[in-house]
């Protein structure tokens, strides 16, 4: 199945959805955790119907959901097909489907406080070092570029960050190269970096603001607002 490109998931006017980085995330508020089972058993049952089912997690008061698909098609330029980890047409069949489910249930989504955490380390040999951080982060060498064109790691299960690698330029003596990157949605990118910035932080680069907004610590340690733009919904 093909991936959609940010304009078509804007366009499915997702109220309940965000869209960060590959996949789309939903937060639903429950009373108890008895409300939240049966939610996600009726999701469940909605995700066998379409043959597609969602990433959850669940605690107090909250059920975390996650929409993706593991082998939707790319084409580059050139026309070459890749298989990848990203928004398909099933996904936003099923996050329709899920917003009737959580109205019937009596359950309210909160979208605004989605956020997902991915690891950034820029290096001038991601083939070379991507096998230690495969091993490293899930133990399994298949993480290399599970769902991604390139080195990234990513675990099929979910249990870690995502870690990519961004072009850097070769360094005789080694540094430190990591970033976290921090995605949330539209919303409240403004509100994160203002806190951020109330607490000591400075912008270092907002160049390609509001899509990525990096932000250093009294230390220099660095950290970058994310915001798909290209998919969030237009007014």
């Amino acid at each position: 199945m093909d991936m959609l490109k940010g304009e078509k998931i804007a366009e499915a006017n997702l109220a309940d959805w965000r869209k960060l980085a590959q996949g789309l995330h939903a937060r639903y508020l429950v009373g108890d955790f008895g409300t939240g089972v049966r939610f996600v058993a009726a999701v469940g049952d909605a995700g066998d119907a379409l043959g597609h089912h969602p990433r959850v997690s669940i605690g107090n008061g909250y059920v975390d959901l996650k929409l993706i698909t593991d082998d939707a098609v790319y084409r580059d330029d050139e026309g070459t097909e890749h298989v990848l980890e990203w928004v398909t047409q099933q996904d936003i069949d099923l996050a329709r489907r899920i917003t009737e489910i959580a109205a019937d249930h009596k359950v309210d989504a909160d979208p605004a406080s989605v956020s997902m955490i991915e690891l950034g380390l820029d290096t001038a040999r991601s083939a070379t070092i991507a096998p230690v951080w495969a091993a490293l982060l899930t133990g399994n060498p298949g993480a290399q570029g599970h769902g991604s064109p390139s080195d990234e790691i990513r675990d099929a299960t979910g249990r870690v960050p995502n870690l990519w690698f961004g072009d850097a330029d070769e360094h005789e003596t080694s540094r430190q190269r990591f970033h976290v990157e921090v995605y949330v949605a539209p919303e409240v990118a403004e509100q994160r970096i203002a806190a951020a910035l109330a607490a000591g932080g400075t912008v270092v680069d907002d160049s390609n603001a509001p899509s990525l907004t990096v932000i250093a610590d009294q230390d220099g340690n660095k950290g970058i607002v994310c915001v798909d733009v290209s998919a969030a919904k237009k007014e």
